[in-house]
């Protein structure tokens, strides 16, 4: 128990401990909930108390009372391991948990959210889940996303290619929300698939009533049994539980920090939307459909590869520094249609001499690069730098990290970064892309 001094003194006297139901007093209002933990920094002369609404409210103890109205257990992480049951007319969906948000709950050390579910977890605190599937559950990772690297991509490529072989009918993947769309677009690359791969999260916590992980996880499994075999990310839709869209892996990005429908997709329309339990697929889309591919596994990569933003004033040292330790690859978060400081072109065209490719992008994010129409775009170009097209800046990272395992030959990569891959770029952009 972290309580302490003043209030840890207040349970004692009144006999009461952390997962009791209790009613506590002031003159002619009284709070009735489940005593709970709270953060080891929390204001002394508070207790926490989880309402029968599900909200957690904070409650002054000074010149109160309170009474014990029935014993209760100190709330446990975690549901034990026991067998999920198999109905054996129902499809088998894979679930993967890396971790993040979706398969987090309250640390009371600290009152933040920490990864503390298991894949097996989530199953059995959405038990409607059972409705739609039978689940093989495993915890790959079990980690905040911002802690993902390259060579955990490789190692979720090879299980969910497991999974795949050995007869499940669509995985999905519980994965934080703030790098998905690196390892969805990783995953894209990565895996030709015959079944739906779908990467989901959530903004809140499980453990919290206005979480979005029920409906997320619900809607992932319902387009893993879909004909759409591909590299997808669910996410809410909208600001309340009405829908839920299904983006292209390659075209996806988060775009605000705690919206529950912060993903969109960039230059490119949702492949579907998920609505009463429906996976309706726009029907501008042309998907990849179940069992129209062989599984097929590419996981080599390099992921010695920088990323630098330009901005007003920025010095070749960034670009130097790269060459110099070593870097295999740059990608350029460029201004408008793909343009930096004349300065860096120098650095850009010693990064060629030196086979490292430079690839462009745009911190636009809509449109597409186009280095042909002013002066300094075509002099980058003729440093050698790389268009790339209308992905985003985080799909192009990815995508050349990808290449540079497949190949350490410049042409070769330049080759790769402009063949689609997995519907990484658009032929053409489309004003129904913009903001969709």
């Amino acid at each position: 128990m972290t309580y302490k001094q003043n209030a840890k003194k207040y349970i004692e006297d009144y006999g009461l401990g952390i997962g009791d139901k209790i009613k506590v007093n002031k003159e002619d209002i009284s709070y009735t909930g489940i005593l709970l933990d709270r953060p080891e920094d929390a204001d002394d002369g508070y207790l926490v108390l989880k309402l029968s609404s599900g909200y957690n409210i904070g409650v002054a103890i000074e010149n109160t009372t309170a009474e014990l109205l029935e014993k209760g257990e100190k709330p446990k992480i975690g549901f034990g391991e026991s067998e999920i049951p198999i109905d054996e007319s129902k499809q088998n969906i894979s679930i993967v948990s890396t971790g993040g948000t979706v398969s987090s709950v309250i640390d009371y050390r600290t009152g933040a959210v920490h990864p503390a579910f298991t894949a097996s977890d989530l199953v059995k605190a959405n038990p409607e889940l059972l409705d739609y599937a039978n689940y093989n559950v495993k915890a790959l990772y079990n980690i905040l996303s911002e802690n993902m690297k390259p060579e955990y991509w490789v190692k979720a490529a090879e299980e969910i290619a497991n999974d795949i072989s050995e007869s499940a009918d669509g995985v999905v993947i519980a994965h934080g929300t703030d790098t998905m769309h690196y390892t969805s677009a990783a995953l894209s690359f990565m895996l030709k698939t015959p079944v739906p791969i779908i990467i989901t999260g959530a903004q809140r916590s499980s453990d919290r009533p206005s979480s979005d992980a029920n409906i997320n996880l619900i809607d992932s499994v319902i387009a893993a049994k879909s004909d759409i075999a591909e590299v997808c990310v669910c996410m809410h839709g909208s600001l309340n539980d009405q829908f839920t869209y299904l983006h292209k892996g390659t075209k996806v990005r988060k775009m605000h920090t705690s919206r529950r429908d912060t993903f969109r997709s960039i230059n490119a329309q949702p492949i579907a939307k998920i609505e009463n339990k429906e996976v309706n697929i726009n029907p501008d889309y042309s998907y990849t459909k179940r069992g129209e591919n062989e599984l097929e596994l590419k996981t080599d990569i390099e992921d010695k590869v920088g990323f630098i933003k330009s901005f007003p004033g920025i010095s070749e040292e960034f670009i130097e520094y790269h060459i110099d330790k070593g870097y295999k690859g740059l990608v350029i978060e460029g201004t408008g249609l793909g343009h930096v400081p004349n300065n860096l072109i120098d650095s850009f065209k010693r990064a060629q001499e030196e086979n490292i490719p430079v690839i462009m992008t745009s911190q636009c994010l809509y449109g597409r690069v186009n280095m042909n129409v002013y002066s300094t775009g075509r002099e980058i170009l003729d440093a050698g730098v790389i268009s790339g097209l209308d992905m985003t800046p985080e799909t192009t990272y990815v995508k050349l990290c990808w290449a540079l395992g497949q190949s350490s030959d410049y042409s070769e990569v330049k080759e790769i970064m402009h063949k689609n891959i997995a519907g990484e770029f658009s032929k053409k952009s489309s004003i129904k892309d913009f903001l969709n």
